[in-house]
């Protein structure tokens, strides 16, 4: 399972993964979309709590994810909405590492108990 797995440093000639490869990792995450942004792909998903608090905890659940990994997303924190986006930046496009941090993400927000 994605969510077991750890980052790895994206070696210096590591190349994005092409969408074939990205269809079987996306198919193991719940609702996550692969979007474009200035030509770069990327892995996206919001988050739906039922007020500010428990988005900001949510927030920082990822952040901690983030630091724990190494790997860094974009988040946006709204009212009851957390917007979370993973992309490698040194190799514009998706990594593996992506997935698993996605994947630690859903993991995050099913413990319903830490929000």
């Amino acid at each position: 399972m994605l969510n077991e797995l750890r980052c790895e440093a994206c070696a210096s000639d590591a190349q994005a993964l092409s969408n074939e490869e990205c269809k079987p990792l996306l198919a193991e995450l719940d609702n996550w979309t692969i979007i474009e942004r200035g030509g770069i792909a990327q892995l996206e998903k919001v988050y739906l709590f039922k007020n500010y608090k428990q988005a900001w905890t949510f927030a920082n659940q990822v952040s901690q994810i983030a630091e724990q990994q190494f790997h860094h997303p974009a988040i946006l924190l709204e009212w009851g909405r957390v917007t979370v986006t993973w992309w490698s930046h040194s190799i514009k496009g998706l990594h593996n590492n992506d997935f698993i941090c996605a994947a630690k993400c859903d993991t995050a927000s099913a413990d319903k108990s830490s929000l």
